[in-house]
């Protein structure tokens, strides 16, 4: 009699919480579905999305770390990390329509505020420097891309609308419509282009590499005027 009375409550729960999240996180639903091509079907981004579930927790999490109940929040935070693989301390602030892709690896600092509709590839860090309790952890504006593997360090503030490349470094505020790529970061123009959820990732130009190869193209006239 109690194993039928259990699986009922188990099937009960797992239901009300699908409709939860489908009434709560529909931006992040809709943003799983629009960015990322591999999603087929809305039961599969319900089901197996653990960028979805780790944002899911941390609205939890976030709720007793506002109230003060920093133990319990940050004993949810780590269950989700478990299960997830991504860190978001309950102390974040994140806006609507976040999309981790893929997401092992992405840490997410206490004093991290997110925009709304930002993305996140997998290996993401948002963290802090230093040991003060004050602002520590980055800004990121409305529409923001940020690349594999990259760390944005610091109370930095990064523009709307701008896209951080793969594995750079960011330690400095971002005006909008930036594209930042290498170590430390550098902000190039992409030929007047944005780079948003498209996700045009290799056609990301180096600042430096245009700085070469417009020298280069100077010595070869002056070769030519010799």
């Amino acid at each position: 009699m109690i194993l039928p009375i259990i699986i009922t409550i188990i099937v009960i729960l797992f239901i009300l919480r699908l409709i939860i999240l489908l009434i709560f996180f529909y931006p992040e639903i809709r943003a799983a579905q629009e960015r990322d091509p591999a999603a087929y079907s809305l039961l599969e981004v319900l089901l197996m999305y653990q960028g979805l579930y780790a944002i899911y927790y941390h609205r939890i999490a976030h709720f007793f770390y506002r109230i003060r109940l920093e133990f319990s929040a940050r004993l949810i935070s780590q269950y989700s990390r478990f299960i997830t693989g991504i860190e978001i301390h309950p102390g974040a602030k994140i806006g609507r329509g976040l999309f981790i892709d893929h997401g092992m690896g992405v840490v997410i600092g206490e004093t991290t505020i997110i925009g709304d509709n930002v993305t996140l590839y997998q290996g993401v860090t948002l963290g802090g420097t230093g040991k003060q309790k004050t602002k520590r952890h980055p800004t990121l504006g409305n529409n923001v891309v940020v690349g594999a593997g990259a760390k944005v360090l610091g109370n930095i503030t990064i523009g709307d609308n701008s896209y951080i490349g793969s594995n750079a470094v960011v330690v400095k505020d971002v005006p909008a419509n930036s594209t930042i790529v290498g170590v430390p970061g550098r902000i190039t123009k992409q030929d007047g282009k944005k780079i948003d959820i498209s996700l045009d990732h290799i056609h990301i130009l180096d600042p430096i590499m245009q700085q070469i190869e417009e020298l280069e193209k100077r010595i070869d006239k002056l070769e030519e005027k010799q």
